[in-house]
């Protein structure tokens, strides 16, 4: 069997991973990687991957399977329908795009070219939110009244003067879409779409940006349970917690740690979840950290995918419902 041939546009932080799980994987193979003009690549990159600057070229010259789109926010539209209008499959990193008008035009090109769209999502890999998942398809947990979603990470000055997207409105979108969008997607994996959003953002300790380091939203569910959504940048020092709590008619359980990475509390009739080792690790960029590190996860799932062994994880429309709730927390803050 023939293997996945990846490329990359975007070569920072994430396009680094990417090209670290496509060359670990053994059905595929990174065959180029573009990136601005200007931009020295590293000596250490294999010499039979093509290096360009220039992605209409390298989408025109090189043979490639699939796209993976690891550029900044603003730039997941343009790039992602580029490569589809080349006939390339597209792996494209959270948010899915920076408006749910942006999201649409991406999937109305990939049904236009018969191609197929992955938005990265890895953090429903993680094994608590696996075992809630179960939990919730099995009714396990009966009624569900409350869920609490508390994002309190760390993000400094030097994170922010790092790039010239980051904390730019129309470049970056905000914390909804740039830090939280994974817990916006988790909270839509478990519990579906929302309704009746009312909140508040400011930003209260980053001057330099256009965007909030601050938030906390109330909504509900479409069957009706209370949500409460909290989110802060300005946890000190280091980020805190990334977690879930759901209070139900025969439970109540809290996915916790840093990045949804344990269960830190259950209590649930006649049931136990089993003990789960966080012993997966967050993406560590040095200076900050981000969610879970499952991107290895996420290319077999493409691979497998593309051979006809699995179904796509997180699909456009999926990335697109994120967006859309997004859109609604922002719709219906205060600030």
């Amino acid at each position: 069997m023939n293997k996945v041939k990846f490329a990359i546009i975007g070569y920072g932080n994430i396009g680094t991973r990417h090209a670290l799980h496509i060359q670990q994987h053994p059905d595929a193979e990174l065959v180029g990687i573009c990136e601005i003009p200007g931009f020295v690549f590293p000596t250490d990159i294999k010499k039979e991957i093509a290096l360009h600057h220039d992605i209409d070229q390298m989408l025109r010259d090189v043979d490639i399977d699939v796209v993976n789109v690891c550029t900044p926010n603003y730039l997941h539209h343009p790039h992602t329908i580029a490569s589809l209008h080349a006939g390339k499959h597209v792996v494209c990193e959270k948010p899915m795009a920076v408006s749910s008008q942006q999201c649409e035009e991406m999937i109305e090109a990939a049904q236009v070219e018969d191609k197929t769209i992955f938005v990265v999502k890895q953090n429903r890999y993680n094994e608590p939110v696996q075992q809630v998942k179960k939990l919730l398809a099995e009714n396990v947990l009966g009624s569900i009244f409350l869920i609490n979603v508390n994002c309190f990470w760390n993000r400094n000055e030097t994170y922010y003067h790092a790039s010239d997207w980051r904390g730019k409105k129309e470049k970056d979108g905000g914390c909804l879409f740039t830090q939280f969008s994974h817990f916006v997607d988790i909270l839509y994996y478990l519990f579906g779409d929302i309704k009746n959003c009312m909140g508040i953002v400011k930003n209260l300790f980053h001057p330099y940006n256009e965007i909030e380091d601050n938030g906390s939203f109330v909504m509900e569910t479409m069957q009706g349970a209370i949500v409460n959504f909290n989110f802060s940048t300005c946890s000190y020092a280091k980020n805190m917690e990334g977690a879930i709590t759901i209070l139900a008619e025969n439970g109540t359980v809290k996915i916790g740690g840093q990045y949804l990475n344990t269960i830190e509390y259950q209590q649930i009739k006649n049931k136990s979840l089993p003990a789960i080792q966080a012993s997966a690790k967050s993406n560590d960029y040095g200076t900050y950290q981000g969610s879970m590190s499952n991107h290895d996860r996420v290319i077999d799932n493409v691979v497998k995918t593309l051979q006809g062994k699995e179904s796509v994880m997180t699909n456009a429309q999926e990335g697109k419902a994120v967006v859309q709730i997004i859109e609604k927390m922002y719709a219906g803050q205060n600030s």
